[in-house]
């Protein structure tokens, strides 16, 4: 794999977002700059970003949608946001072979090493290299590194499921979490919970914004944001976990919005089990554990 590329403009801007969606549009993706390069022929894309502030407005406010403490160090789960710019460049890089569009996230892992303070400075750099198989298509694994000067602080790994022709290997099973907690609390999601986290996190995928912009990509009416709801089930157990913690989750059916959800958290030898599930059927729309790292 490429050194990787330094991420220029506005991280997460407009333009970004742009580029993301310009390969599914009929005729337009033809163009050069625009045409995506054959799957046989990729081997692996990088991004980066460096000297990245942790800016204490921007941490609030997102520890504030997703239910954390205001604290002088981030959620486990906020460096996500400094890592999702790096997500889309290399989606919208004509190198990368599949279109942004229709990218399905579909397990994610992430381990803190240490607590990120508020005003830290920090490198961020996100890698994806070839597809494995899956039943429905192919897995393609974005690994993200957060660095400082005393090292890694942070990673993480976001798999992404492209539906379509697979690729000749044994496909992975998956996360698998065994009997996962039930019951629990319920919580009423409002129909605005996307265009609110999108806000914060510069993630305005059309699917979480309204009812007619999720429609014109097949969903009934506008979901939750997977990472919303692994952050926000993280936020119930927040003050139990370790400084330095692995947490692993598979993303299930989509929660759409306004809706209920129930969600559960068991504590177990290793770490927690944890559970946000339909209060009508108990069917999961996500399922994780915690482990120390």
């Amino acid at each position: 794999m490429a050194d990787p590329k330094p991420l220029t403009g506005e991280p997460g801007g407009l333009s970004t977002l742009v580029r993301a969606a310009l390969p599914v549009v009929p005729g337009v993706n033809r163009l050069p700059g625009v045409r995506k390069a054959p799957a046989r022929d990729f081997s692996g894309l990088a991004y980066s970003r460096e000297d990245v502030v942790v800016e204490r407005a921007r941490v609030d406010a997102y520890a504030g949608v997703c239910g954390f403490p205001r604290k002088d160090v981030v959620p486990v789960t906020y460096p996500h946001l400094l890592a999702f710019p790096l997500h889309m460049a290399i989606m919208g890089d004509p190198a990368f072979p599949y279109p942004a569009i229709g990218m399905v996230h579909v397990e994610n892992t992430i381990t803190s090493h240490r607590a990120i303070g508020i005003g830290e400075r920090l490198d961020v750099t996100t890698s994806v290299g070839e597809p494995r198989p899956h039943a429905r298509g192919v897995l393609l694994d974005f690994v993200t590194s957060v660095s400082a000067d005393d090292g890694t602080a942070w990673e993480s790994t976001s798999t992404y499921l492209r539906r379509g022709r697979t690729i000749d290997g044994d496909p992975s099973a998956g996360l698998e979490v065994l009997d996962p907690p039930t019951g629990g609390v319920q919580w009423r999601l409002p129909a605005d919970l996307g265009r609110t986290y999108a806000s914060v996190s510069g993630d305005a995928n059309p699917i979480h914004l309204y009812p007619l912009t999720a429609k014109a990509l097949g969903f009934e009416r506008q979901i939750a944001h997977g990472m919303w709801t692994l952050a926000r089930s993280v936020a119930a157990i927040e003050n139990r976990l370790p400084g330095a913690v692995t947490v692993e989750v598979a993303f299930k059916k989509p929660v759409f919005l306004p809706g209920t959800v129930s969600y559960a958290s068991r504590r177990d030898d290793s770490g927690w089990t944890f559970a946000m599930t339909s209060p009508k059927d108990g069917s999961p729309h996500l399922l994780g554990r915690t482990t120390p790292a």
